[in-house]
């Protein structure tokens, strides 16, 4: 029982290991009035530390939400990168345009998409990005899965939020349509010889990979 009490605490201490600005928490209280619920801090400063490692200079995000997980991506990415963020709520984008705003992020530097990301992505350019992160409707993660490997260059990322789904797809007992898709997309990245990947235990599982 103490080991597991000490995990506890390690990984809530992880959780706030980086410290959110006040444009960030911002962005959260937004989140929770319009019922979203972005990455958590470790899962966002991950997301940063990606784009850095990458040098990312473009950068689709699947669910923009209320802009959290974009101000970690762009504060991450190259000066002159572009994120490319796609919403079927236009609510949600809104909002994330406020915090980019309130964060002095030049306009030029994102494009908000409203519209479904089943029919937004296909339209963008084979091996033209370098990261491209996932947080959005679970029963399409295998959509945007194969979309995503089209999109990246070698060497690029791909990061799904989630994958953890609040402890249920480590459970097997655990068969509702959304652990089930998440299972299977977890064992689909790591078995696929195109890609390296890694499962992280920060918020509620990232799932990164890299495209070879």
């Amino acid at each position: 029982m103490p080991d597991a009490m000490l995990n506890l605490e390690s990984l809530s201490y992880a959780e706030s290991f980086v410290a959110e600005n006040d444009i960030l928490l911002g962005a959260r209280d937004r989140a929770r009035e319009l019922g979203c619920v972005p990455i958590g801090p470790a899962g966002g400063a991950t997301l940063r530390v990606l784009a850095a490692a990458t040098g990312a200079r473009s950068v689709v995000e699947v669910g923009t939400g209320a802009g959290v997980s974009g101000l970690y991506l762009m504060g991450g990415m190259a000066e002159d990168g572009v994120l490319t963020t796609i919403d079927v709520e236009g609510e949600n984008q809104r909002a994330a345009k406020e915090a980019f705003g309130e964060a002095s992020i030049a306009p030029a530097r994102y494009r908000l998409i409203n519209g479904s990301a089943a029919e937004v992505l296909p339209r963008l350019r084979d091996s033209a990005y370098d990261l491209v992160f996932v947080d959005a409707d679970k029963s399409a993660y295998a959509v945007y899965y194969e979309q995503a490997l089209r999109l990246l260059r070698p060497g690029g990322i791909v990061a799904f939020d989630n994958a953890l789904w609040h402890d249920r797809v480590a459970d097997s007992a655990q068969r509702d349509p959304d652990t089930v898709v998440l299972r299977d997309l977890g064992r689909a990245v790591r078995d696929d010889d195109r890609l390296l990947a890694a499962l992280l235990p920060v918020g509620d599982g990232l799932l990164v990979a890299a495209k070879r």
